[in-house]
C-alpha cells in the first residue's frame, strides 16, 4: 500500500493574518496623475501597490480648518492688505502719519493671532 504525501506542505508559507491584504481600494486617476504616480513608481523600483502603500506611511493628515479658523484667516488676509497700503502710503508721504495707523493694525493682528493660538 502506498502513502499519499499531503500536497500542501511543500508550497508558499501562509501569511500571519497580519500581513495578509485582504482589503482593495479602487481609486480614479486623472491620465497626467496616473502616469505621475506611475513614473514615480518606476523611478523607486517598486510596483504601484508598493509605492503606495510607502506613500501612505510617509504621510502626514492634517486637520481640515475649522469654520471659525476660516475667518480668522480671511482676517488676517484683510489685515495684510491693510498693512501694505499702510507701507505704500508711508514710502509716498513719509512715516510718521502711518505710524499710528501701523501701531493699531499691529495690535488687531496681535490679538486675533492670541485668539487663534487660545482656540487651537
Amino acid at each position: 500500500m502506498r502513502i499519499i504525501k499531503n500536497r500542501n506542505n511543500d508550497g508558499r508559507p501562509k501569511l500571519p493574518l497580519t500581513e495578509k491584504k485582504g482589503y482593495k481600494v479602487t481609486v480614479k486617476f486623472a491620465t497626467s496623475e496616473y502616469y505621475a504616480l506611475k513614473s514615480k513608481a518606476k523611478e523607486a523600483g517598486m510596483n504601484l501597490s508598493m509605492f503606495i502603500r510607502n506613500a501612505l506611511q510617509g504621510c502626514e493628515i492634517r486637520q481640515r480648518f475649522s469654520a471659525e479658523q476660516l475667518r480668522y484667516i480671511l482676517q488676517l488676509t484683510g489685515m495684510a492688505n491693510n498693512l501694505n497700503q499702510i507701507a505704500r502710503k508711508a514710502n509716498a508721504g513719509g512715516y510718521t502719519n502711518a505710524r499710528s495707523e501701523y501701531l493699531n493694525l499691529a495690535m488687531r493682528i496681535d490679538t486675533l493671532l492670541t485668539t487663534m493660538e487660545d482656540d487651537c
